[in-house]
């Protein structure tokens, strides 16, 4: 695994994390810790959080100087950043999405692309997985989840061959789901750029970790967390959650915005890493009222 997780605008980030020596971070989205150790080579005293135990033992392995590491939900980074001594730090990262080691991982069932488990859970330790939502809502809920949370413009065509597939037999693999939505788009003769199936499995990724509620419930603890001066960068991948990082930026009165539009990926990285061309990078510096 000499590879876990390519960091996307990792210069960009540690740009406007402005990273000072013997200052606390925290990074919310530990991964494979690409980040972390930039942070750490600038001087800087790194809280790193993960729901991923995967990720948290990867990082083990790297033995850092100025690292703390939890196993948790970002969604408790108040109480985590209480109990380890991380109280008015300099600046915290969010990378949200998912890592490249749990894309590649097949039996996280993250990916359209192989075959695996319809799982998609990125705590293993949550009950529910995309098995559940996908075998058991009925009509109504899947319809919403691929509409809302997926944006996809077939959803209810792709619910309808859901139901009917799984009365037959129930729908357990990322490929047996990738091959019924690329079904719908091939009867309704529609050719996209990207795989027909991108949209559901994000929706499904969405709901199983909870991730919009989660990010809903995190941004507001920062703000009890950084220093005056202190940064906030945040990278999403899909305009849910950057809807919401935005919303929030603006309408927070001790954050002054850093970035008036996201910041993106050069065509130099996004040649070299395709997955990072929807990433869009917001920051923030916490002011005094």
């Amino acid at each position: 695994m000499n590879q876990y997780h390519q960091s996307v605008l990792k210069n960009e980030a540690i740009d406007y994390l402005g990273v000072k020596s013997g200052k606390l971070y925290i990074d919310a989205t530990a991964g494979g810790g690409g980040l972390t150790e930039e942070i750490i080579n600038q001087g800087g005293k790194v809280l790193a959080i993960d729901q991923d135990f995967e990720a948290i033992e990867y990082l083990k392995t790297k033995k850092l100087e100025n690292l703390t590491l939890v196993n948790d939900n970002f969604s408790h980074i108040y109480k985590i950043a209480s109990d380890n001594g991380f109280l008015k730090v300099a600046g915290i990262l969010f990378d949200l999405g998912v890592s490249s080691h749990q894309l590649e991982n097949t039996n996280r069932g993250f990916s359209f692309q192989n075959e695996g488990p319809l799982d998609m859970r990125m705590d293993p330790n949550v009950n529910i997985t995309a098995f559940d939502f996908v075998n058991n809502f009925d009509k109504r809920r899947l319809n919403e989840i691929f509409q809302s949370y997926g944006q996809e413009k077939f959803s209810l065509a792709i619910t309808d061959a859901i139901i009917s597939a799984r009365q037959i037999e129930p729908i357990r693999t990322t490929s047996q789901l990738s091959e019924i939505v690329s079904e719908v788009y091939r009867k309704k003769g529609i050719k996209t750029k990207l795989h027909p199936a991108t949209q559901v499995f994000q929706a499904l990724r969405i709901v199983v970790n909870s991730e919009l509620l989660n990010l809903k419930e995190t941004l507001p603890q920062t703000l009890e967390l950084l220093e005056t001066g202190g940064r906030l960068v945040v990278i999403s991948f899909h305009s849910l959650e950057d809807g919401i990082v935005k919303r929030f930026f603006k309408q927070t009165e001790s954050l002054k915005v850093l970035t008036k539009k996201p910041v993106g990926p050069s065509s130099i990285e996004i040649e070299s890493n395709p997955r990072s061309r929807s990433a869009k990078l917001r920051a923030a510096e916490k002011i005094t009222l």
